[in-house]
This record gives structure tokens, C-alpha cells and sequence, in this order.
């Protein structure tokens, strides 16, 4: 884990600075703090956020899936401009990791915007890989990429 970010468990207090985080990084795209709530309310236990100096830098929200064998998917990871680049966003990934790791989950999967390059990259870096293309998966008609990892 990198030394400049602890992880910690969501909190309701975070939200102002993740609803924050998720407008700068997703725009109109961005999740409403409605459905924040559902997932912190259904998710808690793998809604994560990197601190810095106590700042919260990012956040990295994971769900379980139900199935004959335990899954996980990756909802979303988000983290400050100014933040990237600097190891956050995959202190996050780690840490979601261990955590899917000590439940026994098999498979994590996410999906990205076919346009979304850079998160794409990242991923792969991480160890996910292409599973398939999304047709219309996203609110404005794009296409998504669908990724795995095994656990």
C-alpha cells in the first residue's frame, strides 16, 4: 500500500467531498447523492476512500454479487485531480483486493467507456482484462467494456 494514503471505510460525513470528486471526475455522468446512499447503505463494507493529511483524495466503491460463486463488481473509482497519478487510485484497488481476497470472492469485474483510454489502461495494468463490449451500456448510448479480474 502506498505510504502517502490510508484507506478507510465510507462514512456519511464523506459525502460532500465524494459527491465533489465524482462531478469533477465524471461530469454530467456523475452518480447523485441518492444513489450514493443506496450504495453506502448496500455496499458499505467495500465503499473505500484514500485519505492524504486527512483529505480525502478518492474513493473506490465495490459491490458483491450473489451466484454459486462469490463476485464482486467495481461501481465505481473516482479520485481528485490533483490526486492522480500519485498512487491513490491503485491504494484503493489493493486494499479492495485484500478485502475481496479474505471473503473468498472468485471474480471482480467493472465496466468502462470504450472512450475512456486512460481508465482502460489502467485497469489492464491492474490485471483486469477484456471480457466484452457493452453495446449502449451507458445513459448516453455509449458502448462499455466489460472487465475482469480473478481474485
Amino acid at each position: 500500500m502506498s505510504k502517502l494514503y490510508s484507506v478507510r471505510r465510507f462514512r456519511a460525513a464523506d459525502l460532500e467531498r465524494i459527491l465533489g470528486i465524482e462531478r469533477e471526475g465524471f461530469g454530467s455522468d456523475a452518480y447523485d447523492r441518492k444513489l450514493f446512499a443506496e450504495y453506502a447503505h448496500t455496499c458499505g463494507d467495500l465503499f473505500l476512500v484514500a485519505e492524504r493529511s486527512r483529505k480525502i483524495c478518492g474513493y473506490a466503491l465495490t459491490c458483491m454479487r450473489a451466484g454459486r460463486l462469490p463476485s464482486a463488481e467495481l461501481v465505481s473509482l473516482a479520485v481528485d485531480p490533483a490526486a492522480r497519478r500519485t498512487g491513490a487510485a491503485k491504494t484503493l484497488l489493493d486494499s479492495t483486493l485484500r478485502r475481496l481476497r479474505r471473503r473468498r470472492v472468485g471474480r471482480w469485474s467493472l465496466t468502462v467507456k470504450v472512450t475512456n483510454e486512460p481508465a482502460r489502461a489502467f485497469y489492464e495494468k491492474y490485471g483486469f482484462t477484456k471480457m466484452r463490449v457493452v453495446r449502449g451500456y451507458y445513459e448516453d448510448g455509449r458502448d462499455g467494456v466489460r472487465m475482469v479480474k480473478e481474485v
